[in-house]
């Protein structure tokens, strides 16, 4: 056989190799992309049933809170983020949230006949489970998130990162409340 001809397909299997990593390469970004699409259409979720849950509760207090107007009313102005919202509009949408959520316990601390009410029990374990929930979902998110910017920036599929404009996705982060360290007072 010909030299020539060695070599010739010595560098075509080399071009093949290198253009089969280098669709995989972007075939792995993409469906990084989806699961973290995925994952934050899960926080979606999460918080929708969250705000539901919480309206419930509203409603639920109104009758003992009268007076309590400026939480009620909080929570009846806010509005869920859009689907398509960026990840850091969901986050100040879910703080708020809490916040809200905590001002409505603190008014149901007022209310014992409220708080002894079995449809609200009902409410408040649901609350529980739906707070479980968004963790959850958080969790994921955030492992999706790190996967693929661990990709981004580790070499060789960070050259294919850079050539094809994928950029790097924020995490989801605890709410600042939630940073400080807790004090116990007996």
């Amino acid at each position: 056989m010909d030299t020539g001809l060695i070599v010739l397909f010595v560098v075509l299997g080399l071009l093949l190799i290198v253009a089969l990593w280098v669709i995989g390469t972007i075939n792995t970004f993409n469906r990084l992309i989806v699961k973290v699409d995925e994952a934050e259409s899960g926080i979606d979720v999460a918080l929708t049933k969250r705000f539901d849950l919480l309206t419930k509760m509203v409603s639920a207090t109104k009758g003992y809170a009268d007076h309590e107007r400026k939480t009620l009313e909080a929570v009846i102005a806010m509005r869920q983020p859009a689907h398509g919202a960026p990840i850091g509009e969901k986050q100040a949408f879910a703080n708020q949230l809490s916040e809200t959520m905590a001002r409505l316990n603190v008014v149901v601390e007022q209310y014992p006949q409220l708080r002894a009410s079995e449809n609200f029990a009902k409410l408040q374990n649901a609350s529980a489970e739906v707070e479980e929930n968004l963790q959850a979902a958080r969790r994921v998110y955030n492992a999706n998130v790190s996967y693929y910017n661990q990709k981004i920036v580790v070499f060789p599929s960070s050259m294919i990162a850079n050539w094809k404009g994928f950029t790097k996705r924020d995490f989801f982060e605890a709410e600042a409340s939630k940073r400080q360290d807790v004090e116990f007072k007996f």
